[in-house]
């Protein structure tokens, strides 16, 4: 009966410490560098933004968390002007914790200056 019992806390306490997550993205071109006008100012900026939901309630739906990773990003590094952002990518991490679900939005994107 011993054994049973640490059987099935052992069991519980595997399930309530392990995770999941799962990574995806995409990328984007937002300025149009298809001439030989442009300087590369700064590359590889980021921001990042997360959104946590117990039992399935609260956070933020996925638009929203974007636009909050990309005011986090020009916050960190605002532009000036005769730039843009170029080669924008929005990778996503979402975890599993038991009964907790965390997405976690990190978009990165270099700067571009015009002559």
């Amino acid at each position: 009966m011993k054994n049973m019992y640490r059987s099935i806390v052992f069991v519980i306490g595997v399930f309530a410490f392990s995770s999941c997550a799962t990574h995806n993205g995409y990328m984007n071109g937002s300025a149009s560098l298809s001439e030989a006008n442009f300087s590369y100012a700064q590359t590889s900026i980021s921001g990042e933004a997360t959104s946590l939901k117990i039992f399935g309630i609260g956070g933020l739906g996925k638009n929203a968390i974007v636009e909050e990773a990309k005011k986090d990003m020009l916050k960190k590094n605002p532009l000036k002007a005769n730039q843009a952002l170029a080669n924008v990518t929005v990778n996503w991490k979402n975890g599993f914790y038991f009964m907790v679900q965390t997405n976690t939005c990190t978009v990165t994107a270099d700067i571009v200056e015009f002559k």
